[in-house]
């Protein structure tokens, strides 16, 4: 599926929609060069999904734990800076991937090797209209 989003409140309905049409899927890898949405994106989509705690980019801790307004938790990584394998194994990574909650992995190209295969990936393109999302 792709979309074009001209701004970030198109971002919006294709959360919704990406949540709706893939309600099982918990584990989304999202690809893109640096500075063309990954976290704004991901940002709508823990606020759709309820959060209620400030969305952040966790790029120096690794990984940030976002509550909904139910107690259910999402799980934000970025491993930008994951430069061995054993930096994921001493945050616990795969404690969180297996929890069954929502997992939304920044630079999972970082992570080959050892990340699970994600439920979906999201591609994200800046292009002259705006913000192209490549949705597998």
């Amino acid at each position: 599926m792709k979309i074009v989003c001209k701004t970030e409140n198109d971002l919006d309905p294709v959360a919704e929609k990406l949540l709706s049409i893939y309600p099982s899927s918990r584990v989304f890898a999202f690809y893109g060069t640096m500075g063309v949405g990954k976290t704004t994106f991901i940002k709508v989509l823990c606020y759709y999904l309820g959060a209620v705690d400030i969305i952040q980019s966790p790029s120096f801790a690794i990984i940030n734990e976002y509550k909904t307004h139910l107690c259910e938790s999402i799980y934000h990584f970025d491993f930008y800076r994951i430069k061995k394998i054993e930096e994921a194994f001493d945050i616990g990574y795969e404690d969180y991937f297996y929890s069954g909650s929502y997992c939304f992995i920044e630079w999972p190209d970082k992570g080959k090797g050892f990340l699970p295969e994600p439920d979906r990936v999201i591609s994200l393109k800046a292009q002259e209209l705006g913000r192209l999302l490549n949705i597998e």
